[in-house]
């Protein structure tokens, strides 16, 4: 199973990061954590890599579902955002929502990742004006 959803784009890390906000906030996520992963390898290990930064992005109302459904569901909440350079682009990739269904095997789930599914590709899909390239 993939586990992730992903689209590339030929714009600079930047600028795309601040897309990637705008476009998550047009899906009703807010994004309540930022690890800048370029500069923590860098503060702790000295490891020099490329742009590489993790939004925790919640939508309240899913997170709301999907705890009443399942307390320790919050182990793989909020929903991981990652924006990173790839080469002479930027990807952006999404943890798959369903992965919350895969994982807890809890059907009751399903209507939840299903919406946050629909949302997430939206706001990939408004990143490129089109939809995710099938998780590469």
């Amino acid at each position: 199973m993939s586990y992730d959803r992903t689209v590339h784009l030929d714009a600079d890390f930047a600028t795309v990061l601040g897309r990637v906000r705008e476009a998550l906030a047009g899906q009703g996520f807010g994004v309540l954590t930022e690890i800048d992963v370029t500069a923590t390898l860098k503060a702790k290990l000295g490891h020099e890599m490329e742009d590489y930064v993790i939004l925790g992005a919640c939508n309240p109302a899913l997170a709301h579902r999907a705890l009443e459904t399942d307390r320790s569901i919050g182990l793989l909440l909020p929903c991981n955002v990652v924006v990173r350079r790839d080469g002479d682009r930027t990807a952006v990739q999404a943890l798959d929502p369903n992965t919350m269904v895969a994982l807890t095997g809890l059907d009751a789930l399903r209507p939840v990742a299903e919406e946050a599914t629909r949302r997430l590709d939206a706001a990939l899909a408004s990143l490129t004006g089109a939809g995710t390239d099938g998780g590469r």
